[in-house]
């Protein structure tokens, strides 16, 4: 099972999350068919997505993080809640590119240069946006940057995707560390050591590590205290219902069009990949229910 747990540590001083999350990347990659350095850039965003999902407090708020870059995967969205429910996708999945100088998946350099989106809805009459530009598009980085420039926190983002030979996921997750306002200099120095001696999340995961090992391995020392544990998971809510609500709200005159041309249109969702086919006869049922012109 994928989970994710919150934590306090140095007596509120810190607060962490750290994700487990092969199963939920592994559903991506399946619903995508993302090669290894698509999957590799979604599983870091599912990830984080999880992760900054669980900071939400209220049931009904949603979280979406987008990457628009000039490389060529171009983009990514990922939507969470706070519930554990995260789903995302890839504009350009087939995406493949040489591994970079450390001989690792260049994610960077797929998604180039570009901006990255966190945006809010809490309930409020706009959604709140905070936009930064990626400093590597290594997305840990740029979320670490994020954090420091857009919400003035200053966290350790890490976020690791594994693959197998036969491209399928072998080990996804990552945590996220912040520092609370008033941190004593010893424990912002304590932290900042115990963070130098890790090795990379990646290699973390490989040996098989949960989040509370992760988390116990760098605060251990520091009073850590686990308050939750929820379960993640890739999942989409959509369903033929909202897809024929929205082709409602496109009004009579488009749906006239599309009726006239006489045959079956598909919708497909962009998060989960699912197809939704509709009929002529179904689309003139939807024109009648239709009250915009």
């Amino acid at each position: 099972m994928d989970y994710m747990i919150r934590s306090t540590a140095a007596d509120g001083q810190i607060r962490a999350f750290a994700v487990t999350a092969r199963e939920l990347v592994e559903t991506g990659r399946k619903a995508h068919n993302t090669s290894p350095v698509a999957t590799a850039a979604l599983g870091r965003l599912l990830a984080a997505g999880a992760m900054m999902g669980g900071m939400m407090k209220n049931e009904d708020d949603l979280l979406t993080l987008k990457i628009e870059g000039d490389g060529p995967i171009g983009g990514l969205t990922v939507t969470a809640d706070s519930k554990g429910n995260v789903k995302g996708y890839v504009n350009n999945p087939m995406v493949v590119l040489r591994c970079n100088d450390k001989g690792k998946l260049d994610v960077g350099g797929a998604l180039g240069i570009g901006v990255l989106s966190v945006i809010q809805d809490i309930g409020l009459k706009e959604p709140y946006i905070g936009q930064t530009i990626l400093v590597s598009g290594e997305i840990a980085e740029d979320l670490t940057y994020y954090y420091a420039t857009s919400e003035q926190t200053h966290s350790s983002v890490a976020l690791g995707v594994l693959m197998n030979k036969d491209n399928t996921v072998r080990q996804a997750g990552g945590f996220i560390i912040q520092l609370m306002p008033g941190a004593s200099e010893e424990i912002i120095q304590t932290l900042e050591a115990r963070l130098g001696e890790l090795s990379s999340v990646t290699a973390l995961l490989d040996k098989g590590m949960t989040p509370e090992e992760i988390l116990t391995r760098i605060l251990g020392t520091m009073k850590l205290d686990i308050t939750d544990k929820i379960e993640v998971r890739f999942y989409c809510n959509c369903d033929k219902t909202r897809v024929e609500k929205a082709l409602i709200s496109l009004g009579r005159r488009e749906l006239q069009e599309m009726i006239e041309e006489g045959k079956s249109i598909e919708i497909n969702c962009h998060f989960c990949n699912t197809n939704y086919e509709f009929t002529v006869e179904e689309l003139e049922k939807l024109c009648n229910q239709s009250s915009r012109s």
